[in-house]
């Protein structure tokens, strides 16, 4: 080794780190050896003068890339002890077991310099303060990231190689496996073909992932583990949302051969770490794309449909999947003057409306509208029954058929799944029944896997019951034509739920548009169908029932005219007199003329004379309660009439006034002071009871 004569003693007093490094778990488990080597680098240290006590090994990166911004905690430990002075010396198999980087290269030597930390592989040992073994150090991590770059660029070219010619194996999807050829073929398990055909079937049904989820809600679906313990191994679960959306998505079920889906995408975190994550391409920049290579589940034009279906369903954008609520247009109903969705809004179950999404953001242009959803709907639904020709109808039995299939595929399903639960029992019993009595060890393991086994197959016959209780006999197919020959019953019918009504909806149109209407009682419908064909309808919009059941604009008309100088009973009369009613198509009587009056601010003709003022007016030119004026007048001390509406109306002059001014003023209880002026009748206290005063020191 050269360069020995630069370890001082000054080194040997400081530790000597042997640093570890490979850069996969697959490297560490397959290539023992090179791992062995790296940790005898502690004997090397030994034999320049290390003591075993100053020896440490850092050996934590042991399956970590050397790529630069790769989060190393072994090599960030590294640089912290050399930063603090107390590492003599760094033992390493090669430079590029430091670094794949000349960055991170640099930076180490940066610092070993500064603390006087010498660098020792198996070629040399190298002084960073020295400006000839900085070079040299450079040009070596230079070269180590140049190969790692190389090794790369070799290895991907030779796979997309292999990826062209269709030969390149990667994990398959379950449903698939790799036969003694190597191709691609169809898992022979048939319970789990049935599961994946299945989440097909179901997706056609339903048009949605969640739907098909709650399909497959009492069933278990396969995957087949890859790596760790359960490598190759098939097991089954619970099918998830994001499974259902793996199953559609993947071109392999289309029988096609895809490689580079996914591309990486490198990002630095705040903390200078760099993360590496996936990014999924578009269908037009993959770079293999191979149809037809292998047997699939579905044709590639069906792929295409599935993936049009589930970008239509996004919550974002796109037409939405239909739900329970009873809004017809739900999800496919767009502001045709923004452009934007319109919303579905429940103010109750029984008025459902749409609204243009754009008020939410403040971007509303002056002709979006909100309109009943009952005027939209009863018109599309209308349009839609008289288009439905006999081959529509000839497609709504297919569509029966297909449910007759999905029964008895999910019975299929069950059956599968207790033909492998007692094939498993079986197995397992002959396991148990082929040991040694003696061996009870083993007798009881096997016992008890056998009675898990009995268990699972006990449950699984239990489940093909259920399966078989849980589906309803269907309809005959005669019964099925007669009521498709009464469409407009069946769509009617209170068994037909509001989901159905939107599937059959969505077969034929593909949105409607709420057109600018500069009318506004009106409102103008924009249809377009699947064939490409558009409707327009123009229709009056819907009354709110508080605004029908209101008085016609004639008869308020008159109240506003006649009403301040007639009375209300009159006014009643010439309404009456005139044919009107009011909007109940009931006759105008007293309160229908008062209720114009309060809802328009009508007043009421005055109902004094001249000379005359109200109770309300008295009290206030005498200072006192309505209360003592409605007294004097039910006592006889003051005159009034009845007037309209039974108002009391006082005669008034300057002698009623003086009158009541006098009375006021004698009065004891509205004038106090009249009241203390009086002579007392009675001493306050009696003559046997004379007034004391009370000592202090008793209170």
């Amino acid at each position: 080794m050269n360069g020995q004569h630069k370890i001082t003693g000054s080194h040997r007093e400081r530790t000597a780190v042997v640093y570890l490094r490979q850069s996969s778990m697959a490297q560490v488990r397959q290539h023992a050896e090179s791992t062995r080597s790296q940790y005898a680098l502690a004997d090397w240290a030994a034999a320049m003068g290390w003591a075993r006590r100053d020896i440490e090994v850092i050996d934590t990166d042991l399956g970590i890339s050397g790529k630069w911004g790769v989060a190393r905690a072994g090599f960030t430990e590294l640089v912290t002890r050399v930063c603090t002075g107390e590492v003599g010396a760094i033992f390493g198999i090669e430079i590029t077991r430091l670094a794949r980087s000349n960055a991170d290269v640099a930076r180490l030597a940066e610092f070993a310099a500064i603390t006087g930390t010498l660098l020792i592989d198996s070629d040399a040992v190298y002084d960073p303060a020295d400006v000839n073994d900085r070079v040299l150090l450079g040009f070596k991590g230079t070269m180590g990231e140049m190969e790692l770059h190389v090794m790369a660029q070799r290895l991907q070219a030779n796979k997309r190689a292999a990826a062209e010619r269709g030969e390149l194996r990667t994990p398959l999807p379950v449903g698939y496996v790799h036969d003694d050829a190597g191709d691609i073929a169809v898992d022979p398990d048939a319970q789990v073909q049935a599961a994946i055909r299945d989440v097909f079937a179901a997706f056609a049904a339903c048009g949605s992932a969640y739907g098909v989820v709650s399909a497959f809600e009492e069933r278990r679906f396969p995957l087949r583990a890859y790596g760790g313990a359960w490598a190759g191994q098939l097991r089954w679960g619970r099918l998830t949302h994001a499974r259902v959306l793996g199953v559609l998505k993947n071109p392999c079920y289309a029988g096609a051969y895809v490689h580079g889906r996914y591309t990486s995408r490198r990002t630095i975190e705040p903390d200078g770490i760099v993360r590496t994550g996936l990014l999924e391409r578009p269908r037009a920049e993959w770079p293999v794309l191979i149809k037809d290579h292998h047997e699939g589940y579905v044709t590639w034009a069906d792929y295409l449909a599935h993936e049009g279906r589930l970008a239509a369903n996004q919550t974002n954008a796109g037409a939405r999947p239909p739900r329970e609520g009873s809004a017809l247009c739900q999800g496919i109903i767009y502001c045709g003057s923004c452009g934007k969705p319109m919303r579905t809004n429940y103010h109750d179950d029984d008025h459902p409306a749409y609204e243009c999404s754009s008020r939410a953001d403040r971007l509303t242009t002056p002709s979006c509208r909100s309109v009943s959803a009952v005027t939209v709907d009863d018109a599309v639904a209308a349009v839609l029954l008289e288009a439905l020709t006999p081959e529509q109808v000839a497609l709504a039995l297919a569509a029966a058929d297909e449910v007759t299939d999905r029964h008895q595929r999910v019975s299929r399903a069950a059956e599968l799944a207790v033909e492998r639960a007692r094939y498993e029992a079986d197995r397992a019993e002959r396991a148990f029944s082929q040991v040694e009595p003696e061996n009870r060890l083993v007798a009881r393991s096997l016992e008890a896997r056998w009675e898990a086994r009995l268990t699972a197959l006990a449950d699984a016959e239990e489940a093909l019951e259920a399966a078989a209780g849980s589906s309803p006999p269907l309809p005959g197919h005669a019964d099925l034509e007669k009521l498709a020959a009464d469409l407009p019953g069946l769509w009617h019918a209170p068994e037909t739920s509001s989901k159905d009504r939107k599937r059959l909806l969505r077969t034929l149109i593909a949105d409607v548009a709420v057109l600018p209407e500069p009318d506004r009682e009106k409102v103008r419908i924009g249809i377009r169908w699947h064939t490409g064909a558009t409707d327009e309808l123009r229709l009056a919009r819907a009354v709110h029932p508080g605004t029908a059941r209101r008085s016609p604009s004639p008869a308020v008309e008159i109240v506003r005219r006649l009403g301040p100088v007639t009375p209300t009973a009159e006014l009643a009369a010439q309404l009456n007199a005139a044919g009107m009613v009011t909007g109940n198509g009931r006759p105008f009587d007293v309160k229908a003329v008062q209720w114009i009056r309060h809802a328009y601010n009508i007043p009421a003709p005055a109902p004094h004379q001249d000379g005359e003022i109200s109770v309300d007016e008295a009290a206030d030119r005498l200072g006192c309660s309505a209360g003592v004026v409605y007294y004097w007048i039910k006592a006889g001390q003051l005159e009034a009439r009845r007037g309209p509406g039974n108002r009391l109306c006082i005669p008034w002059n300057d002698g009623t006034e003086a009158a009541c001014r006098e009375r006021v003023t004698a009065s004891g209880h509205l004038n106090p002071g009249a009241r203390r002026t009086r002579p007392r009748k009675t001493p306050r206290w009696p003559a046997e009871h004379p007034r004391t005063s009370v000592p202090a020191g008793m209170l």
